[in-house]
């Protein structure tokens, strides 16, 4: 007879008093939670560490250079940061395209799921491209160092819509000017469901007011990585897939709802590929592969 039977037959009797069920077994963190929440504390203390170093120096090298070598500043020195952090992550980067990034104006658009993503994409090296970042990332000195050196575009969240318009109409003026690329992820945020989030239509208003094609760069990250700073991180290797260019001369601000649906579902569509097996990146020979952790 079970315990609870037991107790449910006493209590059943004529002045019996039910037993009490015992307090439940204090939580013992395993021993494999204990090594995986100090292995996340030592990589953040390392990449922390390293990328004040890298701030230091990029500082050291922007005076002499009047601080006006915003190209060597990101394409040189902030990608070879980023491929520095994925190796030593043991992050294996293979890109996938069929051609050279453009030097053109371009907006380059992604998925979003880790804070993994930021060091991929300025590995890249993406030519002539500033960054849209969530302004509360400036709390992070070095962060706040590398990002004004190249010349990060600061957002805040979309809480604060007229602050927004502001930030993107002044984005626009340095466009036109500059004729720089852009890179943002449409998403706006991390997005931790495992599926591809809602797109918002900054990037696509950008995009049709310059008349500046879209790239969009599809991620996929290794099995099991969290969408939190370094949660969760495991060596293994990441694709990012260089899907075909996107013209928008033609395109008018009354048809944004339906390019950005049009873009997002390009997106899905890929990500249900990928998730499903079909067109694997394995078997996508690309003809500018760049592995990061084979790099000097």
């Amino acid at each position: 007879m079970s315990k609870a039977t037991h107790q449910d037959i006493r209590a059943a009797q004529p002045g019996a008093v039910a037993l009490p069920e015992p307090p439940p077994a204090p939580t013992v963190l395993s021993t494999a939670s204990w090594t995986r929440g100090l292995r996340t504390i030592a990589l953040v203390a390392v990449i922390l560490a390293l990328m004040t170093a890298w701030a230091i120096a990029m500082l050291v090298v922007a005076v002499p250079t009047l601080f006006m070598a915003r190209r060597f500043y990101a394409e040189v020195l902030a990608k070879a940061l980023g491929r520095t952090v994925l190796r030593l992550l043991g992050m294996h980067l293979v890109v996938h395209q069929t051609r050279p990034f453009p030097v053109s104006q371009t907006i380059f658009v992604s998925n979003h799921s880790s804070t993994l993503d930021a060091f991929i994409l300025i590995a890249l090296g993406l030519p002539r491209t500033r960054f849209f970042m969530g302004g509360w990332l400036r709390r992070i000195v070095p962060v706040a160092v590398i990002g004004y050196l190249i010349r990060n575009i600061w957002t805040v969240p979309q809480s604060s819509p007229a602050r927004r318009v502001r930030i993107f109409q002044r984005t626009d003026r340095i466009l036109r000017k500059t004729g720089d690329s852009v890179y943002l992820s449409p998403e706006g945020m991390r997005v931790t469901s495992g599926g591809i989030g809602h797109f918002n239509k900054g990037s696509f208003h950008l995009a049709t007011s310059l008349g500046a094609a879209i790239v969009p760069l599809y991620i996929k990250l290794p099995p099991g990585i969290g969408p939190a700073f370094l949660a969760d991180t495991h060596p293994g290797t990441a694709h990012v897939l260089v899907l075909p260019e996107i013209d928008t001369k033609d395109w008018r601000l009354e048809d944004l709802e339906r390019n950005r649906a049009m873009v997002r579902d390009l997106f899905v569509r890929v990500h249900e590929e990928m998730s499903a097996g079909i067109h694997a990146p394995s078997s996508r020979a690309p003809l500018h592969p760049n592995p990061v952790t084979a790099d000097p």
